[in-house]
């Protein structure tokens, strides 16, 4: 979907058109024993607008409770149905999800790039605001334009204490990779 003027425009995107994912890292003396998690978000909206076809801003919102436990790598055994829930729940505690329901990033600056462009900008999240840099490739595909975002946030920057057991011999490490891929075709 897109709002459209003479030389302005704003492509908007959602669960329908990609992929938000988190990836987490495990650390630790057993960190062999954990699972390193893909989570994807379920509810979220990206807009993009631009100006004679050059990115001028970019907001991204996601609904912290859409989390869902894709998978997890690693560990002693996979992560079963029950297990998946319990992440999840885990992941929410630590996210404060009920008192702090959104996350929200607000590009300040974009930059062109070879690839695709650079954005600078402010994640919201926690009740806490630090700023992100996130890395934007560009690719045309069958017709289409494929946009991969891609940033590192760290719990300790937003005052979030990541998920640990056996008193922190295990624990959710504290950057986290967070990707967001969309297509967009030709003709929308």
């Amino acid at each position: 979907m897109s709002s459209e003027s003479a030389s302005s425009k704003t492509w908007t995107f959602g669960p329908a058109d990609g992929d938000l994912t988190l990836h987490t890292g495990v650390t630790g003396r057993a960190s062999k024993m954990g699972h390193r998690l893909t989570l994807g978000m379920t509810e979220w909206q990206l807009a993009v607008d631009w100006s004679d076809d050059v990115p001028t801003g970019v907001t991204l919102s996601t609904e912290l409770a859409s989390l869902q436990v894709r998978k997890g790598e690693g560990g002693l055994t996979p992560l079963s149905g029950p297990e998946k829930a319990v992440v999840k729940s885990n992941a929410l505690k630590v996210f404060d999800a009920k008192k702090f329901p959104r996350a929200e990033f607000r590009s300040t600056d974009v930059t062109v790039t070879d690839d695709g462009f650079r954005l600078a900008g402010t994640l919201s999240l926690h009740g806490t605001e630090h700023p992100v840099t996130v890395e934007v490739a560009t690719a045309g595909e069958a017709g289409a334009q494929r946009l991969t975002g891609r940033a590192e946030v760290r719990h300790s920057d937003f005052g979030l204490k990541p998920f640990s057991m056996a008193m922190g011999s295990l624990k959710v490490a504290d950057p986290v990779a967070v990707e967001c891929t969309v297509t967009r075709g030709r003709n929308d």
